[in-house]
């Protein structure tokens, strides 16, 4: 194996368990991937890694998780630095105005990595979101949505972030989508940082 497939792999290994991880609540294992100035920049939250991780606990134990999904995967490689996008998928389920509702976000998480002392780990992670639905979980059920609510999201996680100002969150409203300029910025943000910058 050359060596650029053997970094490939390590940092595919770190999107894998990160989800794996993420999900099933093993914070030590979880934080393992992560520098120690890694940030976490999501629908609900945006900041540093160890206070991403304190949130999804407390979010854990009362019974809010999230189910991520994994499809393909690009990895760039520069030197020590490199950034992933992974085809994603986002699951959640809770309930809305009184009808349990499952929604489902498509997106791409797009990494920003860096081998330091030796070791691959994550510096930001930032989601790309696509596009969603929601859906009762009963299909003899229907639940009526406020399209002012709906309105002040893109359509790329409009029905994730009504799920989500729901169960009491607030939520991100400028998250990067399929196009725009915040997904430009965000693409720009990536070959500045394997250019160096």
């Amino acid at each position: 194996m050359s060596n650029n497939a053997e970094e490939r792999q390590a940092i595919r290994e770190i999107i894998e368990n990160w989800a794996i991880w993420r999900d099933s609540g093993e914070w030590v294992r979880f934080r393992s991937l992560w520098h120690d100035d890694g940030v976490m920049v999501a629908t609900t939250f945006q900041g540093s890694v160890d206070e991403f991780i304190d949130r999804a606990r407390q979010s854990h134990e009362r019974g809010v998780t999230a189910h991520h999904i994994l499809g393909g995967i690009s990895i760039d490689i520069a030197g020590d630095r490199a950034v992933a996008q992974t085809r994603a998928t986002i699951g959640q389920r809770a309930p809305v105005h009184d009808v349990v509702c499952d929604v489902v976000c498509t997106i791409r998480f797009y990494d920003l990595f860096e081998k330091r002392d030796g070791r691959w780990g994550l510096v930001r992670r930032q989601g790309i979101y696509e596009k969603d639905r929601l859906d009762p979980v009963d299909t003899s059920q229907t639940v009526s949505l406020d399209p002012e609510v709906l309105a002040q999201f893109p359509s790329g996680y409009r029905h994730l972030a009504y799920l989500q100002t729901n169960a009491g969150f607030t939520v991100k409203t400028d998250m990067p989508g399929l196009t725009g300029p915040a997904v430009d910025a965000l693409y720009a943000t990536g070959a500045a940082w394997l250019a160096g910058e």
